[in-house]
């Protein structure tokens, strides 16, 4: 068991924080060991064991975030934070003890309460603060002020962290990213999919000033001192704690303004490297393009009171809310005569999918990945056309792995989650396959509902039971079988035809769940057929052929 685990208790024996004690022990032994299976050399500076969400301990389920001020100095040359974070929460019961998560590899000097000055400990990868009178119902402003060395990222944006590195030209390169493995890994917060900042967040970051600091929301200022400048980045509007990030790097910024399919003006600002500027113009060209196909399909560009952004990052990009991550050495490929970047088109499509519809916990991360990847399809669909939509569908298809079930139920992490890899194509052939079975006239129109309607946007999450009841009510069938079956289970229809007689077959579905339409063609003749539980008769001189456009994922047998 690491240091970090080693638990002193305090004299002061309060029973609701010794059970909270238990419970975070026992989860993060748990979360320990199963990830000690998978990597080796665990110590002291790995944070491998580090998964975002999973079961709500008992004392953050009673805490609503509201804001973030996150105030650091990036000391480069030590590889180093130093500041000061104030989470202004709300506590919905009275409490002798207020959870944050940090992760073990920063020290904690100072946190006052509303100002005043406050008991904690830390172990385990948070902070225990405490009062024996205990905290009251209502809003507390925390401040922390902490510093430390950052985990180096392994392999960045999937294995989280800093990486520290140079442009081409010899200057300091800086990115960030924590979705795997939380906020935590760098800044005191409630680390949990299911809440965020209602009231956004402010970042004030220091490094040295001849370096550029990219931020999510609107640049408030820069201020210069002693060959040091800080950087302002604020956003009012909910944001994820995996998006409540910077990059630090010697940027130019390319500018543009964009007017949005609601005629608002939104500026647009692309964090290119100096060495890099000729390559800007053409990336927020793209980026323009891509906009107005992304609000055909999902209505208006969801942060207009803020900016279109764009980082340059060493590795690959990531959904940053309003400042979305971008590096794929600026190759394009031709579809439809027009250049295109899947990489920058996918992380653009999660401003809408991740960032504005943001699933309840990860075990509904398909929501967001799934139907990013979807969009990727609906962009080839508007520059290649249908037959070009047609191959990047079969792609999903024939790259679906069926190893587990891409809704494991809830609560739990993001390891659990992304390591399947179907949330991606699976969950983007799944959204094919319900578009056939609704129909274009039912299913764009919900689409763009769930992207737009403010009970699943913004402040509100959603679930795989909110996306089933809200397609099951627009199309007036029960699609809870079909969503069950494609998303709950790893099984694919089994369709069998078998012969009957002369020029005369039957077909059935095996494993039978739900009436559902199929094209059959026989007779070289192409008919859509609901084909119920006890199947079907068919007159045809050859086989007949089921779903041959594979519209589902299925295994067909002749007898």
């Amino acid at each position: 068991m690491p240091d970090q685990m080693k638990i002193k208790f305090r004299s002061n024996n309060h029973s609701l924080y010794l059970l909270q004690l238990f419970v975070s022990i026992a989860f993060s032994f748990q979360c320990f060991v199963a990830h000690s299976q998978d990597k080796s050399n665990i110590n002291n500076r790995d944070l491998s064991y580090l998964t975002s969400g999973g079961k709500l301990l008992p004392l953050q389920a009673i805490i609503d975030i509201r804001h973030y001020t996150i105030a650091l100095e990036v000391d480069i040359q030590k590889q180093s934070i130093n500041g000061s974070v104030e989470v202004s929460l709300n506590l919905s019961k009275k409490t002798d003890t207020i959870l944050l998560n940090l992760a073990h590899l920063y020290t904690v000097t100072k946190i006052t309460i509303n100002k005043k000055l406050a008991s904690f400990e830390q172990h385990d990868d948070k902070i225990f603060i405490t009062s024996a009178a205990g905290f009251d119902i209502g809003n507390h402003k925390v401040n922390i002020e902490y510093n430390g060395i950052p985990p180096v990222a392994i392999n960045p944006p999937w294995d989280g962290g800093f990486t520290w590195t140079k442009d081409s030209n010899g200057n300091d390169w800086v990115s960030l990213n924590i979705q795997a493995e939380g906020g935590e890994m760098y800044f005191p917060c409630k680390d949990h999919p299911g809440d965020e900042p209602n009231e956004g967040a402010d970042l004030k970051i220091t490094v040295p000033s001849n370096l550029v600091v990219a931020g999510p929301g609107l640049l408030m200022s820069v201020t210069t001192k002693k060959n040091k400048s800080t950087y302002f980045w604020k956003t009012n509007y909910t944001i994820s704690n995996y998006c409540i990030v910077f990059n630090i790097g010697k940027y130019k910024v390319a500018k543009d303004v964009y007017t949005t399919i609601e005629g608002n003006k939104v500026p647009i600002e692309y964090y290119v490297l100096e060495v890099d500027t000729a390559h800007a113009k053409k990336v927020i060209e793209t980026k323009i393009r891509d906009t107005k196909i992304l609000e055909k399909y999902f209505g208006e560009y969801p942060w207009v009171k803020e900016k279109i952004g764009i980082a340059e990052v060493p590795n690959s990009g990531m959904e940053h809310q309003t400042m979305i991550t971008f590096d794929n050495k600026f190759i394009y490929k031709q579809v439809g005569g027009s250049e295109y970047s899947a990489n920058l088109f996918h992380e653009y499509a999660h401003e809408w999918w991740a960032n504005k519809v943001t699933n309840k916990d990860w075990a509904h991360m398909w929501i967001q990945e799934g139907i990013a990847t979807y969009a990727e399809a609906l962009a080839i669909l508007e520059l290649g056309g249908e037959s070009a939509y047609n191959e990047i569908i079969d792609g999903h298809r024939r790259g679906v792995k069926n190893r587990k079930a891409i809704v494991l139920g809830d609560e739990v992490t993001e390891e659990e989650v992304y390591s399947g890899g179907d949330i991606y194509g699976k969950g983007s052939f799944f959204m094919h396959s319900l578009r056939y079975v609704i129909g274009d006239d039912i299913f764009f129109p919900t689409l763009k509902k769930l992207a737009t309607d403010p009970k699943y946007t913004y402040d509100n999450f959603v679930t795989t039971d909110d996306v089933e009841k809200l397609f099951s009510n627009a199309s007036g069938k029960n699609l809870k079988p079909f969503f069950d079956f494609y998303l709950r289970t790893t099984d694919v229809m089994e369709v069998n035809i078998k012969e009957l007689g002369f020029h005369k077959y039957q077909i059935k579905i095996n494993n039978f769940f739900m009436p559902l339409p199929f094209n059959i063609t026989a007779n070289d003749q192409t008919s859509r057929v609901i084909i119920p539980l006890e199947g079907i008769t068919v007159n045809s001189v050859l086989p007949p052929q089921v779903d041959a456009k594979g519209f589902y994922l299925k295994k067909v047998t002749l007898q």
